[in-house]
């Protein structure tokens, strides 16, 4: 009798640390959280014009309008949490933030985490050196080791480059724009980004950048993406996103479309 009491006993302290060891969020509904907090915690990285900081240091851009618009239906505050891109992940699953939006969707995301139905349409773009790449084709004589790429580490555009261009030197950098200036002071041949980066650094430097390639390297699909598992949340995002189809157009034709928000960010 001893003997079954000390199993069962164990028994029962293992199923008490199994439960005290799980995370909250994996068994409230999210949409629950939310609103009893009073506050939407939302990850972002800092990408022209998804999220910048304007000339006061406050975050602008689509995706925070986005964030914006969604905690206000909500009916709660919305909390910016600015995240290192290729921690952003890592960091939401492990419960430092609700979610995050603007992500483009990709098997190898998909495995991590959950999407909702995409709300945009985004692209990656090549901006060049013309020192040092007007007289190279595009694309086949990038592929080569005396090219050099140039990207910012842990997006997309990384391993677009190791993909298509596997012989061309790859340079990684914490900020988008550090990667631009390389090619702009003639460190590297071409640097590949979300769109429309390259589209406004090439204009901002017309005698030293140009597109080898007016159409984008490759196109993705943008959605807020989630832990895994919170099939409340998924379905409250999916409707909200049906609902502000219009409204997401129109702010997403002004980001990217105008420069009529130019003046608000630091030149």
């Amino acid at each position: 009798m001893n003997v079954w009491k000390r199993v069962f006993g164990a028994a029962a302290l293992c199923l008490g640390a199994m439960v005290l060891i799980q995370p909250a969020h994996a068994e409230e509904n999210l949409v629950d959280v939310i609103k009893k907090r009073g506050k939407l915690q939302v990850g972002i990285g800092a990408f022209v014009p998804w999220a910048m900081r304007d000339k006061q240091g406050q975050f602008i851009g689509f995706e925070v309008d986005v964030a914006t618009k969604l905690a206000k239906d909500m009916g709660v505050q919305i909390e910016l949490m600015p995240t290192a891109w290729d921690a952003i992940i890592p960091s939401m699953i492990a419960g430092k933030f609700d979610m995050l939006n603007g992500m483009s969707i990709t098997p190898q995301r998909k495995e991590q985490i959950d999407f909702t139905v995409p709300y945009a349409i985004s692209g990656q773009g090549v901006a060049a050196s013309k020192q040092l790449a007007s007289k190279l084709k595009w694309p086949e004589d990038y592929n080569n080791a005396n090219v050099t790429f140039a990207c910012r580490r842990g997006i997309a555009a990384c391993k677009l480059i190791e993909d298509k261009w596997p012989k061309a030197t790859l340079r990684q950098f914490d900020d988008d724009a550090i990667a631009f200036q390389e090619v702009i002071n003639g460190n590297a041949h071409a640097v590949i980004s979300s769109e429309p980066k390259p589209t406004f650094f090439t204009l901002k430097n017309p005698d030293r950048l140009f597109k080898p390639n007016a159409e984008n390297v490759s196109n993705g699909e943008d959605a807020f993406g989630m832990r895994k598992s919170n099939p409340a949340m998924m379905a409250y995002l999916n409707d909200w996103i049906g609902k502000n189809k219009d409204w997401i157009k129109q702010r997403h034709t002004y980001w990217f479309k105008t420069q009529e928000w130019a003046a608000l960010v630091p030149q």
